[in-house]
């Protein structure tokens, strides 16, 4: 939003501390009496004070800062000692600012709804067992079954910090300052416990008091018909009239989807512009409100047939916008510019030589997209999403193609490390994983798998994009030209759309956006013609490309499909039809080089349904004159329907274009994919038999170290399960099965029971491999003759990967061998450091833990009555406070007691101290730890003071933070040198709160 600015002073720093308390004024942060130290390292590596700098005068900048490497012109010459100058300047008065971080606001909300019976519940996967939606879109949805009523609820009251994807509007992304595919929605939940009343009073208490929010600046939306809700705002929380909104069904009446619970509900808006008074007010203006929080009185369910129908039990469903409430209250113009998006966008900014706060706005529009979507793309793949053309896992590819783009626009360029060869996005994900901790703690552990699929993704895109852009432009160029002789509106054709699809790999919203962006619309209806048309025909039509080098020559107009021979041999002469350095073709390629080799016949399987391409060599043999090479071959892909692209490198000589080679498989690599996609089929099959007829296929990997298979299952399988499959697999493998062959056409197939391979894609002539008397399926792998081949099939690992999705991993033939003998090997290291046999290694490691437990539950036990015995050495350092009532107060440091035997400690203390006394001790358990903990007796919580909420801020002077119940809580801090000071801080405010209440 525009007219959100920051302030003029340059004293105003953000940064990951608690938030000020708000006087009636109409100064958003105005200064508070006093705030913990700034933290300077913080300020300056997360980039808000570079960005401050810049915003405020950015004539000062450095482009010695990894953010703002780019700046161009005279700052390139300006000394990084200026923003050490400047920072050190501002510095000065930055305790009289702090502001909440995001992950602060999200333990703050949970905490004060935890404080009022609810249940802090986990977060529920973003893939959702509600098959009626494809992703997580609301806090609501894991919830639905119990506000159905269809299960029974757990608990009466819950709360939840829910990941949310929404790509109804991706388009607006980056574009307005609120729009996201990711977000996190802070929702309290009542399963017919409490309703309006106790809803709204209490988000109104934690917009203004726990969040501090000036009311004057809060409006509040209602349902038209909503009289209850209207009355309750005004007369029982006190919203002036003129601050309340009525609004109709499309605004304040919400569902689920089309069908589903809904009922009326109401909203809170933040106006940063009161000054613009309250005549004609329209909440829908972005350029003055935000609406951060929508109270939903769950009260119908509305049935297929657009009818509602009361619920069993009146419900609550709330959702505050966490990305919305950081917004608000770190002050920033966007969404995108908290400490939950900000520091992805300065790594991207990073990458691309870009100063964010000097770019103009369309540079700022990508960086937000590459910010947004990669969030949404990163916790989408941990959550078991992976890119593929259908469902979910199209979601999860668009994206990734959007940010690609955006990327390659901004001059992001790879750097080739850690194996990256060259992608990018797996770079900026490292960031979206070190802020995911409060978010999503699997993420850290799925992180490998999350970069490599980003890779593999990323890579086989950029490969077709590069083509597949410079013909779109040519593609825009002439429908603008054309349209502008014929005086028409420009328009790319449905078939020129349809192009880019199926042969570049363009999804036609990036096409369309892409189009729009240079004023061209398209033919969508010619695209979905040319869609039908695709369905019927053979692929024979994509069998031509033309290859242009960049002087715009064809380097061949005529390369046929690739000849697959693999299927009958290892080993063919070929010729080299073309060859590819860095997607660009090439006339001749020397030794040392990356190559893609286009061959007129291969032996060498290219990727596809699961398996992945073989290995092998190419060689070049000749007489005296000619030159010899030798190409290694590490992976073969498939582009343009038919042709296969073999990737390697040229270990020794040069290869040019129509040379003969020998094309050889490496047999050894062959063998083990083919008894590891034999065994898949096995593994499926055995799964039909053994637990459900109804599992199907969604992923696999046939590697040849091991075997991947998804599949959609809602239960984890028991050990007796997974020994029967082994059992059942192994017992086929022992028959000795031939396995059969043939090609025949695709109604045929299905009409015998043949089934499909996930990812596979078919024509109208199909090839169907058959284990006689166990599967039948459709696959173009390759297999064994004789299942004997596979020896032994072994299940390494069974898990869930996503709500209703299970993984096994397994290992045959000589995989399994090797898997044996690393396993063999561990067993003996662990045998000698336990100096016990094989046998005897899991009777050791029980009585070794069960010491440990006895041990661990001694050193409590002893640390405990270490700790009361301190205690009651400290009880006669109490002391008196208050006229009226005489309360006795003690505060005080217990060195390195670890956190719950101080809270045994206070506890012991509250009694012996006798009611009313207040405790407040604090403890440096461990290096980089404090410990807090605050006690009050009954009679010091009658008088309004609550241990949860005093506790909180001292923890913050320590770098940390906490809560609780009104009479005891605890907390935590990672600062041990700030506990003195925040004891000390903790006795002047109790003194002074304890004062007043008893003068």
């Amino acid at each position: 939003m525009a007219a959100m600015k920051l302030p003029h002073s340059p004293r105003l720093i953000q940064g990951r501390q608690s938030l000020v308390p708000f006087p009636a004024s109409t100064m958003l942060f105005p200064k508070p009496p006093s705030s913990p130290l700034y933290n300077y390292s913080f300020a300056t590596s997360s980039g808000f004070l570079t960005r401050t700098l810049a915003l405020f005068s950015p004539g000062i900048v450095a482009c010695k800062s990894s953010s703002l490497r780019g700046v161009r012109g005279n700052q390139s010459r300006i000394r990084s000692a200026s923003v050490q100058r400047v920072a050190e300047e501002l510095m000065e008065d930055q305790s009289k600012y702090s502001l909440f971080s995001g992950d602060s606001i999200r333990r703050r909300f949970l905490d004060f709804y935890a404080s009022r019976d609810h249940k802090i519940l986990p977060s529920a996967s973003l893939v959702p067992d509600d098959p009626t939606v494809l992703l997580t879109i609301a806090g609501m949805l894991p919830f639905k079954p119990i506000f159905l009523g269809k299960i029974p609820r757990q608990v009466p009251r819950a709360t939840t910090a829910q990941r949310c994807i929404r790509t109804n509007d991706v388009e607006n992304v980056g574009r307005t300052a609120r729009h996201h595919t990711f977000f996190e929605m802070l929702g309290n939940f009542s399963f017919g416990d409490y309703f309006k009343k106790e809803a709204i009073q209490w988000s109104w208490e934690l917009s203004t008091k726990e969040f501090q929010l000036p009311p004057e600046r809060l409006w509040i939306s209602v349902y038209e018909d909503d009289d209850e809700a209207f009355e309750i705002w005004h007369k029982e929380v006190g919203v002036p009239v003129d601050h309340i909104k009525r609004m109709g069904a499309d605004d304040n009446f919400w569902m689920s989807g089309a069908t589903g619970p809904c009922g009326p509900c109401s909203e809170i808006y933040y106006d940063f512009h009161p000054e613009r008074g309250t005549a004609d007010v329209d909440l829908g203006d972005d350029t003055r409100f935000i609406e951060f929080y929508n109270l939903v009185f769950m009260e119908y369910n509305k049935k297929d047939d657009g009818t509602l129908e009361p619920l069993k039990q009146k419900n609550i469903d709330t959702g505050l916008g966490l990305e919305r409430m950081a917004r608000i209250l770190q002050k920033v113009p966007n969404n995108y510019e908290t400490d939950l998006i900000y520091p992805i966008i300065e790594k991207a900014s990073a990458l691309a030589n870009i100063s964010y706060p000097l770019a103009d706005e369309q540079t700022k529009l990508k960086l937000k997209v590459v910010g947004d979507h990669l969030r949404a793309i990163v916790y989408l793949i941990s959550d078991g999403v992976l890119p593929s053309n259908i469902g979910r896992g199209y979601v999860v590819r668009r994206l990734i193609r959007r940010v690609v783009r955006a990327g390659r626009s901004l001059g992001i360029k790879g750097e080739r490390r850690d194996n990256l060869e060259g992608a990018v996005l797996p770079i900026i994900a490292e960031k979206v994983i070190e802020l995911s901790t409060h978010i999503d703690p699997d993420v850290k552990i799925k992180a490998p798998r999350i970069l490599e699929e980003l890779k593999k993704e990323e890579l086989n895109f950029v490969q077709t994009l590069e083509r597949g852009e410079t013909l779109l432009e040519k593609m825009l160029a002439d429908a603008s030209s054309n349209a502008e002789k014929s005086g028409t509106v420009p328009c790319l054709s449905g078939k020129d759309a349809f192009l880019l699809y199926d042969t570049f790999g363009f999804p036609v919203e990036l096409t369309t956006e892409i189009a729009e962006e240079q004023g061209v619309t398209v033919d969508m209806n010619g695209f979905d013609i040319e869609m039908e048309n695709q369905r019927r025909l053979s692929r024979a039509a994509h069998n031509v490309v033309k290859l242009a080098v960049e002087d715009g020559t064809n380097l061949t107009n005529n390369i046929n499909k690739t000849e697959f021979v693999g299927y009958d041999t290892l080993s063919t002469q070929a010729v080299v039809e073309s060859l590819m350095v860095n997607g660009s073709p090439v006339i001749q390629v020397s030794e040392g080089n990356d190559i893609e080799v286009l061959l007129n016949k291969t032996p060498f399987y290219a990727e596809s349904g699961g398996q992945i391409g073989d290995h092998g060599f190419l060689y070049v043999t000749g007489g005296e004159k000619q030159q010899t090479a030798v190409v290694e071959i590490k992976d073969v892909q498939k582009s343009l329907g038919d042709l296969f692209i073999h990737k390697g490198t040229i270990q020794e000589g040069v290869l040019e274009v129509g040379r003969e080679v020998e094309a050889v498989v490496d047999a050894k690599l062959r063998q083990r994919a083919k008894v590891h996609h034999t065994a898949t089929h096995l593994l499926q099959a055995a799964l039909k038999k053994l637990i459900s007829q109804e599992i199907s296929q969604a992923g696999s990997l046939v590697a040849f170290d091991r075997l991947r298979f998804d599949f959609n299952y809602g239960h984890a399988l028991t050990d007796t399960q997974i020994e029967e499959i082994e059992q059942l697999i192994n017992g086929w493998i022992e028959a000795s099965t031939s396995l059969k062959t043939k090609v025949m056409p695709l109604n045929d197939a299905k009409e015998a029971g043949a089934i499909a391979m996930f990812g596979e894609k078919y024509g109208e002539q199909v090839r169907v491999v058959e284990v006689p008397g166990v599967s039948m399926e459709l696959c173009g792998g390759t297999h064994v003759s004789n299942t004997s081949e596979i020896r032994v099939f072994k299940i390494i690992s069974e898990q869930g990967i996503a709500s209703g999705v299970r993984r096994i991993e397994a290992v045959a033939g000589e995989a399994f061998i090797e898997y044996i003998n690393v396993r063999e090997s561990q067993m003996k290291n662990l045998c000698s450091m336990l100096k016990v046999k094989a046998e005897e290694v899991t009777t050791r490691v029980e009585k070794l833990l069960e010491e440990l437990r006895m041990s661990r539950t001694e050193v409590a036990n002893l640390r405990t009555k270490a700790a009361e015995y301190k205690a009651l050495m400290i009880a006669n350092k109490a002391f008196e406070v208050g006229t009226s009532q005489k309360i006795r107060v003690l505060v005080e440091s217990l060195d390195d007691v670890d956190a719950d035997s101080l809270k045994a400690a206070a506890e012991n203390l509250i009694d012996t101290l006798q009611d009313p006394a207040a405790v407040i001790l604090g403890s440096c358990p461990d290096e980089g730890k404090v410990s807090l903990v605050a006690a009050f007796t009954p009679a010091v919580v009658d008088l309004g003071i609550q241990a949860g909420k005093f506790i909180g801020p001292i923890a913050k002077l320590c770098g940390g933070g906490g809560g609780g119940r009104p009479n005891f809580a605890q907390a935590g801090g990672r600062k041990p040198e700030n506990l003195p000071s925040a004891l000390e801080k903790a006795r002047e405010d109790i003194i002074s709160i304890l004062s007043q209440k008893t003068s």
